[in-house]
């Protein structure tokens, strides 16, 4: 194992950062392609479809995040602890789970979808083209939910690099998959779903062995009691719980927004799903800064290291709102030429241009909650995540009635705000929690 852990400096942080940027920001890539490609056949009831199909698909993967955060936040621990075999296990136990999720949902896949789709809502043609799409990627979820322990595992070991090469290959792979199936062999949305679903695989294939090769030699073992030890599960189980129902809820205001968005037609869900690919790669962005929280603070943690921990949050903290700022800045300058980028169709151009302001304040508003989140799953205090998700739901489904009566879809864009800025607030007022009781000595 390496040393205990020098306090960050300005270099390492984004020696951390820099790397989970670039592989995050593969990841909306994937939804953008997706969306132009979906943008350019006829209509907006394809681009509606795939928006819909992939929210869902969404809820149900992402709904299973913590594999990814809490391997982060357990394994960071154990890394600033110096102790390879708790590494290890923690990240076969958490292998374990996420295979045995996917099954659960390979199982389940046929009523998921359907009740999945049907409460989203939409017209019969959109409705109809999501189910297509999540029917057919839902079959790689056991391999997309081992991706989230692979990434969150390599986060928390500081290897960014090999966390960036997996992410993305994956998306490249992706691309290449959906241009082929969809332009090459005219699949339409089947292309686009098979496409996503390769790559899911493909990456799990690659970060399973660079896993491999860079095993610690000499442990134990590895014992079927020792993945089972009562302690070590319940801990992983009870962290996940609290993280799933984060993700439950998050999910459910996004999930609401598409629902009430539909409702106002398949202009306007097209538009906001437009738009939502804004704070998508926004969001991937700044989870950079967040998961290189996550790795220093666990490490700190599992160091005992009061003020070196201290000192990265603050650190972190200041370079996404720096991030947070400079996306802003983009989307006010160059929101326009996105939007043409992503579609061709006059009707769903002037629509999503009439919202982009919504598009351009967000990075402000949300990074304070996407910054905290990190600080949180790194020290695993995942009850205060779950609290601040559902006091933000709660102020979503309170604000958003009276907002969308007001002005429409504009108040659906507001509640959406709201729901961000809640979540925010209620995690700064936590964050105090995270220190009180370790060590006042200097790093």
């Amino acid at each position: 194992m390496n040393p205990a852990p020098a306090a960050a400096g300005h270099r390492q942080l984004l020696r951390l950062a820099v790397p989970i940027v670039l592989a995050n920001l593969t990841q909306p890539l994937l939804s953008a392609v997706d969306t132009a490609v979906a943008g350019h056949l006829p209509g907006p009831a394809y681009l509606g479809g795939v928006a819909l199909g992939g929210l869902l698909l969404n809820l149900i993967f992402w709904g299973f995040s913590f594999l990814r955060m809490g391997t982060t936040g357990l394994a960071a621990q154990a890394f600033g602890a110096r102790d390879a075999q708790r590494l290890r296990d923690t990240l076969a136990r958490a292998l374990a789970l996420a295979f045995a999720i996917g099954a659960v949902l390979l199982v389940l896949r046929v009523p998921l979808v359907s009740l999945g789709v049907s409460w989203l809502g939409g017209s019969d043609q959109v409705q109809a083209l999501a189910r297509e799409y999540a029917s057919i990627r839902i079959l790689a979820a056991p391999f997309a939910l081992g991706n989230y322990v692979v990434l969150g595992y390599l986060l928390a070991c500081q290897r960014v690099r090999q966390g960036l090469a997996v992410q993305v290959f994956i998306n490249v792979a992706n691309i290449v998959a959906v241009l082929a199936f969809v332009r090459g062999f005219g699949w339409g949305v089947a292309g686009i779903a098979w496409a996503t679903a390769l790559a899911d695989l493909l990456g799990f294939v690659l970060g399973a062995w660079l896993l491999w090769l860079a095993r610690t030699p000499d442990l134990p073992p590895l014992r079927v009691a020792t993945l089972v030890e009562r302690a070590a599960l319940w801990r992983l189980l009870r962290l996940n719980l609290d993280i799933f129902l984060r993700t439950l809820f998050l999910q459910l205001a996004f999930a609401w927004f598409a629902r009430v968005g539909a409702r106002l037609g398949d202009t306007t869900l097209a538009a906001n799903a437009l738009l939502l690919n804004f704070q998508t790669f926004m969001a991937y962005g700044l989870d950079g800064f967040a998961h290189a929280a996550e790795a220093l603070v666990g490490a700190y943690i599992g160091a005992q290291q009061r003020q070196a921990l201290l000192h990265a949050i603050r650190l972190s903290l200041g370079w996404a709102l720096g991030c947070a700022v400079a996306f802003a800045l983009v989307y006010a300058m160059a929101g326009g030429v996105i939007i043409d980028a992503l579609t061709d169709q006059a009707t769903l151009r002037e629509t999503a241009r009439e919202f982009l302001p919504w598009a351009v304040l967000s990075p402000i508003v949300a990074v304070w909650c996407f910054q905290l989140d990190g600080v949180f799953i790194g020290a695993t205090r995942t009850r205060e995540l779950l609290t601040s998700s559902l006091i933000g739901l709660l102020v979503f489904g309170t604000v958003m009635p009276m907002t969308l009566a007001a002005w429409g879809n504009h108040g659906l864009w507001v509640a959406l705000m709201a729901f961000l800025a809640t979540r925010g607030v209620v995690l700064g007022v936590l964050l105090p929690r995270i220190w009180r009781g370790m060590p006042r000595q200097a790093a």
